[in-house]
């Protein structure tokens, strides 16, 4: 195969950015009811995740700063499963890479596994609750509504599931995905959910929404009084502002996948896969065939997801973790998304091994597209064969002249998609 000239693309998406994320925060707080359900001095357990969130340190820092000024204690506790390979060091170290410790934050990070069983529920579904949060005198939950990569429903990823799988630690998160397997993981989430909001613990959460650019577009503060109706709401809403690859491909070629991307490793509802291997199992564009090139320094060697791929560069391979990567696997039931696909040492025999099994003889009619991750869209590279289909739509501007892969001895990209002047200037 003689490799396509590309096209580079920008897309248009609204931006919906907040001008003030801080006092956006701030403001939702005073507003709500969080204040009152706890005494002058009492210790309040801010949970949060794992997942790349945009301005997730500066969010942290206003709630913990709001604590402060209703004159609680505040301390900040990891919310993330059986992530940071299930350890409390590990799951503390998520945090600090994202700018969360003890200095940056004015107030206590504490990481441990012990947890509080808060019972079962009528399908013998234990919910545990992470005891030092337990022994606050009340959780506030710092959490992104979003979809989740796993299923479609009316609750997916955000609040609730952090209620579940979050705040259970390793205990729970093993557990509850066992269960999934038989019952559903919204039915899971839904049901722990509702016996965490039992235990009187939780006082309320700051849910936050991003928009196409992965910008800070909308944080809400969330009374446990409706909570499971809003997130409903609320996930709506930012489903309607999803960003999306623009056609059909033959070929999508992703630099990088990682946990800071996605829970998938990559959003499975951009690329069209799923964890269990499924091809162009949900709405949207289709891709036959999906090449990984990396995986992100941010992951930390946790490269679940690369089993969805078609082919994998030998470089990201070779940055495996297998511990943390075979932990989150397997206590998520999702094995096949670390199966190891064909892997090469170049970009280019990568694309040549592949394009014969996409079904059309012609190498000139494949059509290629090129993202950074599942998380950047913008700009994007299209193969120069897609130029009819770019100019009909408005919301695409082609940034200059079809140009050629540069690349060097070994076969691999000396071309990037961009540069960092370039992302500075999309967003």
């Amino acid at each position: 195969m003689e490799l396509p000239r590309i096209v580079r693309v920008k897309q248009t998406f609204p931006d919906r950015s907040l001008k003030d994320v801080a006092g956006s925060v701030q403001a939702e707080l005073t507003a709500s009811p969080f204040a009152s359900r706890v005494r002058p001095g009492g210790r309040v357990a801010i949970g949060v995740g794992s997942r790349g969130i945009t301005n997730i340190a500066l969010i942290a820092k206003s709630v913990v700063d709001f604590w402060k000024s209703v004159g609680c204690e505040p301390f900040i506790f990891p919310a993330m499963g059986s992530h940071g390979a299930a350890t409390a060091a590990g799951q503390a170290d998520v945090l600090a890479h994202y700018g969360i410790t003890e200095s940056t934050m004015g107030c206590p990070v504490i990481s441990q596994l012990e947890v509080v069983s808060l019972g079962k529920d009528a399908n013998g579904i234990e919910a545990f609750l992470d005891k030092e949060a337990h022994d606050a005198d009340g959780v506030m939950l710092v959490g992104r509504v979003k979809w989740h990569t796993d299923f479609a429903g009316k609750i997916e990823s955000g609040l609730f599931k952090m209620m579940a799988i979050g705040l259970g630690k390793f205990a729970g998160a093993q557990r509850y995905h066992t269960y999934a397997y038989r019952l559903g993981l919204e039915h899971v989430i839904r049901s722990v959910g509702r016996q965490v909001l039992a235990s009187g613990k939780i006082l309320g959460g700051l849910a936050i929404l991003e928009d196409a650019h992965h910008k800070t577009a909308q944080v809400t503060a969330v009374a446990v009084e409706d909570m499971e109706s809003r997130e409903e709401q609320l996930l709506e809403l930012t489903k309607s502002w999803m960003g999306r690859v623009p056609f059909d491909l033959d070929i999508l070629m992703i630099d990088e996948i990682g946990k800071n991307i996605s829970g998938a490793g990559m959003d499975t509802k951009v690329s069209n896969r799923g964890v269990n291997g499924e091809y162009n199992p949900w709405p949207g564009p289709k891709f036959q065939r999906i090449y990984m090139r990396d995986l992100s320094s941010l992951s930390y060697g946790n490269a679940v997801g690369l089993g969805m791929a078609d082919v994998i560069h030998d470089r990201l391979l070779g940055k495996v973790d297998w511990n943390p990567t075979s932990i989150n696997s397997l206590t998520a039931s999702s094995p096949s998304a670390v199966k190891t696909p064909l892997h090469y040492g170049s970009d280019l025999v990568c694309l040549q091994k592949f394009w014969p099994t996409v079904g059309k003889l012609d190498p000139k009619d494949v059509t290629l597209g090129w993202i950074k991750n599942t998380l950047q869209l913008s700009p994007l590279a299209l193969s120069e064969n897609m130029l009819p289909l770019i100019k009909e739509r408005p919301d695409l501007e082609i940034l200059g002249e079809p140009e050629a892969f540069e690349l060097d001895a070994a076969g691999n990209f000396r071309t990037t998609l961009f540069s960092p002047f370039e992302v500075a200037s999309f967003h």
